[in-house]
This record gives C-alpha cells, structure tokens and sequence, in this order.
C-alpha cells in the first residue's frame, strides 16, 4: 500500500510445470532462450507419445504463467505454443532452457503500479524476417509507470518486404490494443490525457502519420488496411514518438535477447524498476584515440540488477 503497487506471483503454478515435465532441471539458466529460438531444425526427431502429451501440458501451463505474471518468458512461449503439434527433440531443449530459467528465478514476480490514469505509454516493436519462414515478429506493450500490460509477442501473419512494412503491420496489429484500454479507462471514470505511442523506425512513422502521401517507390504495395492508424492516431490525439532502439520496452518481446539488454529490460518489464528507468538509460561510450572506445567504462547501474 505505501509502493502503491500490487505484485502477481505465481511461484507454485510454475513449480508445478517444473516437476509435471519430468526433466531434471538441475541447473539455472540466464535467459528463457538462446539466440536461435525461432530457428527449426526439419529434419529433427519427433517426440514419442508421452513426451509429446508432457511437452503439450507444459507448455499450455507455462503461456498461462507467461500471460499473466511471467512476462519474460513471453517471447520464448510465443513460439513454443506453435510447435505443440509435432514436437521435436529440438523443441524438447528449449522447453528445458524455459525450465531452467524459470527454477533460477522462481522467486521473481510482476510488479504493476501507477503514477497516474491519465497518461498512457504504449511501444511497438517488430524484428523483420525472424522466423524460418521469414515472417517478422511483432511485439507490444503499455504502462502507466511500473511494469507493463496488455502485451504482445506474435509472429505476424504475412510476410513483409522491409522493416519499414513490418513495422507499419507490427503497429496496426497492436494499436486496437492501446484504443481498447483507453475506452475501458473511460468507462471506468478515467480520462486519458496524454497517449504516447513510441516506436523506432522514422519511415514506419511517417507513414502511421500521413498515410499513403509518405509512401515512396519501396512502400506503395503496403495494403490499405494499414493506412487506418493515420486516422486513428488523429480521432484518438495520440502521439507518435520516436523511441531510441536502447529505450525501445517491446524490443524485448520481439526476439530472444541474451546477457546486460535482457537483464536491463526484463527488469522494466516485471517492475524491478520504474518504466523511466528505460530513459535514463544511456550506452555508456567514451571515445579516445584512434577513434576506438573504452572498454573499461563502468555500466550503468540499471544492468546490474538481479
């Protein structure tokens, strides 16, 4: 009550998936997933019978666990998820990594605060031609200050021709988001005053702005139903930002992040530190002679936490 926050722990649900996997997680891992996640081996060999019921039960447990308190292991579910019907020795690892990760940090929860209902914050991601089939992925999420909501770790459903057009499908899949809970605020008593809506990419933001007058020879293909966010961005007065790739909250539930960037925006996301953490954050660069940079400058308090 003194914090103003509530915390969501569900420590015993995930002990639960731990043990009905029948794996010997022993060990800790660092991150939920290594660097090639989304990376499918065709020629892997299926799992048997029990092992594909046991790989099913678990990973059902673990998205429910991902969306409602464990939000760092979000990014690795979202893939999981899909390979329930023809489970592979391969996907078998990653399970395990997700486990172990999870038995490292089992203690950790979501922190969710308010500094106030009036000003929402919402980032929009997209990581271009990820997947094996080379469709990007699009990831999501809003706060009000401490810890983020309603978010999203999707593989998008068509294949786009540049990251600028990822970004644009990224931005029209998640932007009804950002309209619902400003209508459900409404509903509630809340007057949204200041809606800030971030992103990354320049080109992706002038055409979210302007609609088909800023597209050029590379983005005339982009279909019309995309052009609906310059005309929602103005009847819901929200404002698009740019949002430097160190500060961008849904970069982390866009692809699998490893060593200080996922510690860092793990920590924003479950609300070990305030959302403004994420702009206080500076690379840490000092340049010398020869134009080369000093690899012994300190690192910014907010990677060294947990």
């Amino acid at each position: 009550r003194k914090r103003k926050t509530v915390t969501v722990d569900m420590k015993e649900y995930a002990l639960e998936a731990i043990e009905e996997s029948g794996m010997d997680i022993t060990r800790n891992a660092n991150t939920p997933a290594k660097a090639n996640l989304y990376i499918i081996d065709e020629n892997a060999e299926l799992l048997n019978a029990d092992k594909k019921e046991r790989f099913h039960s678990v990973v059902a447990k673990l998205c429910y666990i991902a969306e409602r308190s464990r939000l760092d292991i979000k990014p690795a579910m979202s893939f999981l998820r899909t390979r329930v019907q023809k489970p592979t020795i391969e996907d078998w690892g990653k399970l395990k990594r997700v486990l172990c990760y999870l038995r490292g940090t089992i203690d950790l929860h979501l922190t969710l605060g308010a500094d106030t209902l009036t000003k929402l914050q919402t980032w929009v991601d997209a990581s271009y031609a990820i997947h094996h089939d080379r469709k990007s992925h699009t990831g999501g999420a809003m706060s009000f200050g401490r810890g983020v909501i309603c978010t999203k770790s999707t593989k998008q459903k068509l294949n786009t021709k540049s990251s600028t057009e990822a970004e644009v499908v990224g931005a029209s899949d998640y932007l009804p988001n950002t309209i619902w809970l400003r209508m459900f605020l409404e509903a509630q008593g809340y007057i949204i005053e200041e809606s800030l809506y971030y992103q990354d990419n320049e080109s992706a933001m002038k055409i979210e702005l302007n609609g088909w007058r800023s597209t050029g020879s590379k983005s005339k293909h982009v279909d019309i139903r995309f052009y609906f966010i310059a005309d929602r961005v103005k009847s819901e007065k929200i404002e698009v930002h740019h949002c430097k790739t160190e500060h961008m909250v849904a970069d982390f539930f866009t692809k699998p992040l490893q060593g200080a960037l996922f510690r860092r925006l793990r920590d924003i996301v479950m609300g070990v530190v305030p959302i403004d953490e994420v702009f206080a954050y500076t690379k840490q660069e000092r340049v010398v002679k020869n134009v080369s940079f000093d690899k012994t400058a300190s690192k910014p308090d907010s990677q060294k936490k947990i």
